[in-house]
């Protein structure tokens, strides 16, 4: 089989404007950039065409290293919708520059499933990155300025909180001392950097309704605290309109097209182990003004992804999926089960049967939400008829409808019957209203033992000592009565690395407590969280070259 970006090259694309006149989208509103991408203005939103669309939910199981293909599926979910004469578009983040010179090498689907162009998604794209980027900065550099200028008076901060960022992996930034060189250079001060996607920039950019809810957003943010404790924000710098100027364009979805000419819309991408991991409201709600059927994604598996989505995108933007599908692949299932990374392709029913135990929890977590789930069981060449068999025998016992997607060499033709059961489900019965992990009304420490006890299958929460100092100031801004964002590793139920599968009895410790006041959540950091990614020993960067003017090594 053709690699991810030699069936890229091989596609023949569509001139944008003909992809969006196809979605009722006048060719001249359109902002092109270049031939096959484009910007779509905000008055395409249209509220009676979203109460009429059907919003459908991509998760999976835990991740490892087998990978499940989630991002595959939900482009193959909305090629096999259309193949099946709906119209329907897929709405996903944008992936981060770091990772794809990282480890992934690529984040823009795969096989006959991909997004493109894949090269400028995964690069510069419409340069919304950089624009975050731009403006996260912009605001440090404005803070900076200000402690400078009032320095040795009362109006300085005791404490800043605000970092600055890049969308590099790149460890050594991740704690500096910034203001060397005399005093005509700034004050010396401990700084440090994250990577893009874990700014606050980009968590309320992707929240935003429109640009007046954007500069409101922005005014919020928290930059540091006074020398009386009350906090700081970018409205008392007073350059909250200042900033929203770098996001003009940044805040406006960007469209383009699948291997099959699909309509798709990508737009933000916030990390789903530290921020909330969704694309941006405005996008999952222009395309519900567009299509009848839209596919979206969120990040991870059920108890990171599809909770943030669930407890904060959607409580926020009054968003309702009709169907939720969990995505599975059998070499996945069988890793959690005990096999080996060099034995997981192998057949194997004793360590398929105790995976299952991964796929059953995350099977009941979307339920609990009250939503209506189909498992996507992502096809491999080597998986055997047996297993597959066996595994859409035990969904039946479960009373859980289930799909074989082949939509990674098939495109559209191969996701039909993951489509169909996606339709069947939303017409037989559709998902119902959001039963949420928790109140807004509940404590902090009350919903994050919520999420912990009912989504994850914990025990329960312990805060150390910083997060029980943090509780009291936190109760006095009037930040308690918002939704919390866990931040934890992706690889476990729990906040330990090491629990694979479906730990039980184990208790979550809440390192620290971040306010992100303008995107409106409190973060909790359960964990290690790394907020700035390092480069692996062989990065993918080492792959990456330009051939007759082709770049080869995204995939």
């Amino acid at each position: 089989m053709l690699s991810d970006i030699e069936i890229s090259r091989n596609a023949t694309l569509k001139p944008i404007h003909e992809i969006g006149t196809n979605l009722g989208i006048q060719s001249d509103d359109l902002i092109p950039y270049g031939r096959t991408k484009a910007k779509v203005p905000l008055n395409y939103l249209n509220p009676d065409k979203m109460k009429q669309s059907n919003l459908i939910l991509v998760t999976a199981i835990t991740p490892n290293k087998a990978g499940v293909g989630k991002t595959v599926t939900s482009v193959g979910l909305s090629l096999g919708l259309n193949h099946i004469g709906k119209k329907a578009i897929v709405a996903l983040r944008e992936p981060s520059l770091g990772p794809c010179f990282g480890m992934k090498g690529g984040a823009a689907g795969g096989g006959y499933a991909q997004v493109l162009p894949m090269e400028d998604i995964n690069l510069h794209f419409t340069g919304d990155f950089h624009a975050i980027t731009s403006a996260n900065n912009m605001i440090a550099a404005l803070l900076d300025n200000y402690q400078y200028n009032n320095k040795n008076t009362d109006k300085a901060l005791a404490t800043v909180l605000w970092r600055r960022v890049l969308d590099v992996n790149d460890r050594s930034l991740r704690n500096i001392v910034s203001g060397l060189g005399g005093a005509s250079n700034g004050i010396p001060t401990e700084a440090g950097f994250d990577i893009t996607p874990a700014s606050e920039i980009m968590a309320l950019l992707c929240l935003s309704e429109n640009l007046e809810d954007l500069e409101r957003r922005i005014d919020n943010i928290v930059l540091g605290y006074r020398t009386d404790k009350t906090p700081f924000t970018v409205k008392d710098l007073g350059i909250g309109p200042a900033i929203a100027v770098l996001l003009k364009d940044a805040i406006l979805p960007n469209l383009v097209q699948t291997t099959e000419n699909t309509p798709a819309i990508i737009h933000g991408g916030p990390f789903a182990n530290i921020a909330h991991g969704c694309n941006s409201v405005i996008a999952t709600k222009m395309a519900m003004s567009l299509a009848d059927y839209v596919v979206t994604e969120s990040g991870f598996g059920s108890d990171l992804g599809a909770e943030k989505f669930l407890d904060i995108k959607c409580r926020v933007a009054g968003l309702q999926p009709k169907c939720t599908v969990v995505v599975a692949s059998l070499q996945a299932i069988k890793l959690h089960g005990g096999a080996t990374e060099k034995t997981m392709r192998d057949a194997n029913m004793d360590a398929l049967k105790a995976g299952l135990k991964n796929v059953e929890r995350h099977l009941a977590n979307v339920s609990k939400f009250s939503q209506s789930v189909v498992l996507s069981i992502n096809k491999y060449g080597f998986d055997t008829q047996e297993e597959l068999d066996f595994l859409q025998k035990w969904c039946a016992e479960k009373n859980v409808k289930s799909a074989i997607n082949e939509c990674f060499v098939s495109g559209g033709a191969g996701a039909a019957a993951l489509a169909q059961a996606v339709v069947d489900t939303i017409a037989a019965s559709p998902s119902g209203t959001i039963n949420h992990a928790y109140e807004l009304e509940d404590s902090i420490p009350a919903k994050i033992e919520k999420v912990v006890k009912r989504v994850y299958g914990g025990d329960g929460v312990k805060f150390s000592s910083k997060a029980e100092g943090k509780l009291a100031r936190f109760i006095a801004n009037g930040w308690d009565k918002l939704p919390v964002c866990i931040a934890k590793t992706q690889y476990s139920f729990s906040d330990d690395i090491g629990k694979g599968n479906t730990p039980d009895g184990f208790i979550v410790t809440v390192q620290d407590l971040v306010i992100n006041a303008g995107a409106g959540f409190v973060v909790a950091v359960a964990g290690d969280i790394m907020r700035m990614p390092g480069l692996p020993k062989d990065p993918q960067a080492n792959r990456i070259k330009l051939i007759d003017g082709q770049i080869d090594g995204l995939s």
